[in-house]
């Protein structure tokens, strides 16, 4: 059987890979890409035009859902949009997989508890790459240890969130472990507003927005006389495809959302 899929930001650069990954795969298909535009016409090689070739472009989530019945939503879009692609999703009784950051703790919350209710899997991953997600574990053991973290994250320029989801699930995991606290100076002061980053429960996350970046973390964790630091490096959009055929795989077996590629890791 044939596993059908319709993606979400097929004409992005995260689109164009998966899309080439998941065409390797026998027993998988993208059937359809939700667009915001292009209704009607079709995506081939990274072109979109009107001849019958390659995957079919919808704008309309309910008529898509008609003419293709997919398995599977791999949403790769941005925050705009993603909350409700995926409520589209779940209501249709289709799994979502969202690789898209910048979606609230309270969207979450949302997404989760409607998702639950109505026993459809799904998996919220701030990053697919198996590589960060160990370093967002290796994080979380060491924060039991050494309580005072900055987490620095870099990306590219064209990154429309703040910080990274990938910082705020690192973040996130952190606080499950670490009690809230001050870090620094108790009479700390700013001279120029955002000096010592965002504050999140006392620990501080720092963005960075360059050309040339992709998608890069560092947790410092300092104690009296030591520093240790935990860096993650991804140099191309190829470190995403494991995780992503991954957790396509998992969501079918799941009647749950789950957010963190680590909920799936052996």
């Amino acid at each position: 059987m044939t596993l059908k899929i319709v993606l979400a930001g097929a004409r992005g650069r995260m689109g164009s890979a998966a899309i080439e990954a998941i065409q390797k795969i026998e027993d998988m298909e993208i059937v359809a890409a939700l667009d915001y535009k292009n209704d009607g016409l079709f995506l081939h090689e990274d072109k979109v035009h009107d001849t019958e070739i390659g995957i079919p472009i919808f704008t309309s989530f309910d008529r898509l859902v008609k003419e293709t019945q997919p398995d599977v939503l791999l949403d790769l879009t941005t925050p705009d949009v993603v909350y409700e692609n995926m409520y589209n999703a779940i209501k249709n009784g289709i799994r979502p997989v969202v690789g898209t950051s910048g979606l609230s703790f309270e969207e979450i919350e949302k997404l989760t508890e409607f998702a639950n209710e109505q026993g459809i899997g799904g998996i919220i991953a701030p990053n697919f790459s198996i590589g960060a997600v160990l370093m967002m574990k290796f994080s979380a053991m060491a924060a039991r240890y050494l309580e005072d973290i900055e987490i620095i994250e870099s990306h590219h320029n064209q990154k429309v969130d703040a910080p990274s989801g990938t910082a705020m699930k690192t973040a996130e995991m952190i606080m499950n472990v670490r009690e809230s606290h001050i870090q620094g100076h108790e009479d700390e002061k700013e001279h120029l507003a955002g000096a010592r980053g965002a504050d999140i429960e006392g620990m501080k996350i720092h963005s960075i927005r360059l050309p040339g970046l992709l998608a890069h973390q560092e947790v410092l964790l300092g104690a009296d006389g030591e520093l240790l630091t935990l860096r993650h490096d991804s140099f191309n959009r190829s470190c995403f495809m494991p995780g992503i055929l991954m957790a396509i795989r998992n969501v079918l077996e799941r009647k749950d959302l789950v957010y963190g590629l680590e909920n799936i890791l052996d």
